[in-house]
């Protein structure tokens, strides 16, 4: 069996050396890069994320890894997005890029606005269960009572994309923190996202990644 090869897209958001070592750890062969012909040839890519919403979408912008995103869904080639590269895959952020400015416009994969939590403490730092649903390949495997790491003030907290009854749903997973549920992952053909860390989760965060490659 082939090693699967990903394209971390570097661009500029920080937090590429752990994903890089995850990703070969459960035997990817990696490449950090923007170079658009091996973001667009390789087996998956991985967005990751670190900062704030307006920030990340500069910075993709910049090396049009939003234009590389677009064009390998529509081509059916898998996307993963983690933290902030999951949430820059919405339509819109609340945060803009210095932190308090009206909003950015994010890469509009999926409808829905990503917004601050409404919590007493935050960012929303550490451990936590999620609730995944029937039937998930990303979770495969996993315990229920599983714990995965997040840091994050920001989420998608409705889930708004419809389906047309032609294609299967998509699979989407939650989370809570005090009183406020969010997204936590969602798998939609061949683009999946998790808002924790994989990467940071230890062998429940191995496994995930695992999974995804297996999908490759």
């Amino acid at each position: 069996m082939a090693t699967p090869s990903v394209a971390l897209l570097d661009y500029g958001s920080g937090n590429l050396r752990s994903a890089q070592r995850a990703l070969e750890h459960v035997g990817a062969e990696v490449t950090v890069t923007a170079d658009p012909d091996t973001v667009l040839n390789a087996d998956g890519l991985l967005v990751p994320g670190v900062g704030n919403f307006g920030a990340c979408m500069t910075g993709l912008r910049a090396v049009h890894g939003d234009r590389l995103i677009d064009l390998r869904l529509s081509g059916g080639r898998p996307v993963f997005g983690i933290c902030v590269g999951m949430q820059v895959l919405f339509s819109f952020g609340t945060e803009g890029s210095d932190g308090d400015g009206p909003g950015t416009d994010g890469c509009g994969q999926w409808p829905g606005t990503v917004t601050k939590l409404e919590a007493e403490v935050l960012p929303h730092m550490g451990w936590n269960t999620v609730r995944v649903p029937a039937d998930s390949q990303l979770f495969a495997g996993a315990r229920p009572e599983e714990r995965y790491y997040f840091v994050h003030s920001y989420a998608a907290r409705e889930w708004e994309l419809e389906t047309d009854g032609h294609t299967e749903a998509p699979k989407v997973t939650w989370a809570q923190h005090e009183d406020c549920r969010f997204v936590a992952a969602v798998e939609n053909g061949p683009l999946w996202a998790t808002q924790f860390h994989p990467e940071k989760s230890g062998e429940a965060g191995a496994l995930l990644l695992r999974n995804w490659l297996a999908t490759l």
